[in-house]
């Protein structure tokens, strides 16, 4: 395997949850040292596991391959070991409400005085600055707060948070983002950056078709479910024998392939339906026509005729055929790793592709300050007795 893209990278982690944790993980896979720190009690997504557990998935999923330790950091000693580790590293990454790290005396104009080199890179909801920036955040209210619930429903019902952590998983993978851009603006300059990061900024292009709406009308568009608002027909969920099937043809060709695979040659020179405009003045005539094709269909079958006739559909497939996909599997986003304690789970490596790198061979995410020694010891170079003086002092 060739040399890993962010070998000799090492990263100091205080990510939390999910938007922190996973720009750490990117970075992780990618071959970084990624040193996950908690306080002595843990981060809280480990306080989120059930009672007879040791673990969750979503923890090992974001924390695979790092090392972890515990520190005080309300403890004096606490911040003298985060200063030690700070003159080694290349990155600290958080994302802890705007203002936690400075009111405990280690925010980045501290540590960037400690070492001008480290890219100090914090996640917020709503951003370090402005009227909202001391608003708490959660991925349901950025949802609410982005716009992104307002558009996710049906017309005559209540919003709906999209059944995803959304905006958490955008916030990562914008904070991924910008350390990246900073650390190849350093091998230029020298230079250490602040990079910043807000969750509601991170969705706003998601928003592009809503926007373009309210542009062009003047007017809020309505939640219109799975249709697509009368811009393309046929568009959303068809019946299967076996589930259901999402469907939307980008092409005037794919129409002309679905009404092939369905066996209805006869209507291809039909005004109706001869242009997206058309068929969108006809939508329950459309809807019915893809209907009674699908609905004759098994998942299995449908995917077949739509390699045969190069049409843009999926059936709709639950949690656990998706994390059974032979793709995925195939392609080794997937893997099966026997961890210590969930047992065997597939979890994923990363969806970053740099062909002819390598992606760093699967490790479970450790237990609560399982490399306290490794770090401190051999790292920082404590002795043993120093480490175990700073447990007893509740430091780690």
């Amino acid at each position: 395997m060739s040399r890993l893209p962010l070998d000799g990278v090492t990263v100091i982690d205080f990510g939390q949850i999910f938007q922190g944790s996973y720009a750490s993980v990117l970075m992780a896979k990618a071959g970084a040292r990624v040193i996950k720190v908690e306080p002595p009690r843990g981060e809280p997504l480990r306080q989120r596991v059930p009672p007879g557990r040791k673990s969750t998935l979503p923890f090992a999923m974001l924390n695979a391959n790092k090392r972890g330790i515990t520190l005080n950091l309300k403890a004096p000693r606490g911040k003298e070991l985060l200063f030690e580790m700070v003159r080694r590293a290349d990155v600290l990454l958080e994302n802890f409400a705007p203002g936690a790290m400075d009111a405990l005396g280690v925010g980045w104009s501290v540590l960037h005085a400690v070492n001008p080199r480290l890219i100090y890179a914090t996640a917020s909801g709503y951003g370090i600055s402005g009227p909202d920036k001391e608003a708490l955040a959660m991925d349901l209210t950025v949802q609410a707060a982005s716009g992104i619930m307002s558009v996710t429903g049906y017309p005559d019902k209540p919003p709906v948070r999209a059944g995803i952590t959304v905006a958490d998983f955008m916030g990562g993978t914008h904070l991924y983002a910008g350390i990246m851009t900073a650390l190849f603006e350093r091998e230029h300059t020298g230079e250490g950056r602040l990079v910043e990061i807000a969750m509601q900024e991170s969705v706003y292009y998601t928003l592009a078709a809503a926007l373009e709406s309210y542009s062009r009308h003047g007017k809020v568009p309505p939640r219109v479910g799975n249709n697509s608002g009368g811009s393309a027909a046929p568009y959303g969920l068809y019946p299967l024998q076996d589930g259901w099937l999402a469907v939307h043809p980008g092409t005037e060709q794919h129409w002309r392939n679905i009404l092939q695979a369905a066996g209805r040659e006869d209507l291809l020179d039909d005004p109706r339906f001869r242009t997206m405009h058309d068929r969108a003045a006809h939508l329950e005539e459309t809807n019915a026509i893809v209907s009674a094709w699908t609905s004759r269909l098994t998942k299995a079958e449908a995917i077949a005729i739509a390699r045969k006739f190069k049409i843009p559909c999926s059936p709709v497939r639950d949690v656990s055929e998706v994390m059974h996909d032979p793709h995925m599997h195939e392609r080794g986003m997937l893997e099966t790793v026997d961890h210590p304690d969930l047992g065997r789970v597939v979890l994923p490596t990363t969806p970053l592709r740099l062909h002819g790198a390598g992606v760093a061979p699967a490790e479970p995410s450790p237990r609560l300050g399982q490399h306290n020694a490794d770090i401190y010891g051999t790292w920082l170079g404590l002795g043993a007795a120093e480490i175990e003086e700073l447990r007893r002092q509740g430091v780690i």
